[in-house]
């Protein structure tokens, strides 16, 4: 996750100092006055969950750490949006998010002994993100902006009905209905053709995710939440 987030500052950093660079011709000079623009986007994830686990955790001796790895994705989705002026406008990004995770357990197995396990959650979401978004005038062919909306998503992968029996194939059950809200921020670029945007958001799932069952992989969980770090590029016409 940090990863992402080193990446996208110094995509926005170094896009911000090309376009303060020597003059330009203004492209795409009536592109605000419409009042709906179409696109797409594509964009990278870096997904992790939130662990809150029970009060008796620590009474729990067998089981000596519990703790997440997040894990790399990609996104691909549709663009529309509403302006309100040219500063202010509403999108809807319904969106196809490939996004797992990964949950690490050390149990105690005898003296100087430890069982490692390593559960994965695979998810393969539909997304239906509105997000608000605020952006400064142009300079020139580029414009800043901040974002903040919600995002209702639906687990295609959810494996919730499968049947736990084996230790090494136990699943940390999810639920496959999700809500999370979503902030960041990024520059729109308008070149010769398209508008081009980068930007980077932060969605942190509202929702305890985790499905309870008598396993020594649920049982020391109170609730999971999602969370997902993005950094997205879009093409507007």
């Amino acid at each position: 996750m940090r990863k992402i987030l080193i990446i996208g500052v110094l995509i926005l950093t170094s896009t911000a100092a090309f376009s303060q660079g020597a003059y330009k011709p203004i492209n795409l000079g009536t592109f605000d006055r419409k009042v709906y623009h179409f696109g797409f986007l594509l964009g990278f994830n870096s997904a992790d969950v939130y662990i809150d686990r029970k009060s008796d955790f620590a009474s729990q001796d067998s089981l000596l750490s519990l703790n997440s790895k997040n894990q790399s994705g990609f996104n691909l989705g549709i663009v529309a949006a509403y302006h309100f002026n040219k500063n202010i406008s509403v999108r809807f990004l319904p969106t196809l998010s490939f996004e797992d995770r990964v949950l690490n357990y050390v149990f105690y197995a005898g003296p100087d002994s430890t069982t490692r396990y390593e559960k994965r959650i695979e998810s393969t979401y539909i997304d239906f993100p509105i997000n608000f978004k605020f952006r400064t005038d142009r300079l020139r062919n580029s414009a800043f902006y901040a974002l903040a909306g919600g995002r209702y998503r639906i687990n295609m992968q959810s494996e919730k009905d499968v049947k736990n029996e084996v230790a090494d194939k136990i699943l940390v059950k999810t639920d496959n209905n999700d809500f999370a809200v979503e902030f960041g921020g990024g520059v729109d670029l308008y070149l010769q053709y398209f508008k081009f945007g980068i930007e980077l958001k932060m969605v942190v799932g509202v929702k305890n995710l985790l499905i309870p069952e008598a396993t020594q992989f649920s049982n020391p969980l109170e609730s999971l939440r999602s969370r997902t770090l993005l950094i997205s590029f879009t093409f507007e016409g």
